[in-house]
């Protein structure tokens, strides 16, 4: 039962995390990236004149920079949700504890 119960858990958590968009831009925006707080890449925007004028290298170079910043929020989101749903349930816990 325990075990089944922390796997719903898990699931919910999963699935909140699917509805959280994040993301992360580079040169102000000129390259953007939008994923979930599952880290799962949803877009990449690219401005068409920035790519006009872009050689290959600073696109990876300020892809990369835009990547990393999506991933970043993402797991700053997740590390919240988990921190948030122990803490419900240690006070789940503390309640039986102090009966």
């Amino acid at each position: 039962m325990t075990n089944y119960f922390r796997h719903s858990k898990r699931q919910k958590k999963s699935k909140r995390l699917d509805t959280i968009s994040v993301s992360g831009e580079a040169e102000g925006g000129l390259i953007r990236v939008v994923a979930t707080a599952n880290k799962e890449i949803k877009e990449i925007t690219i401005d068409p004149v920035f790519l006009s004028n872009a050689d290959k290298e600073e696109l990876e170079e300020l892809l990369v920079v835009a990547l990393n910043k999506a991933i970043a929020q993402a797991e700053n989101i997740s590390q919240a949700e988990m921190q948030a749903a122990s803490k419900d349930m240690l006070g789940g816990l503390g309640g039986l504890f102090n009966q």
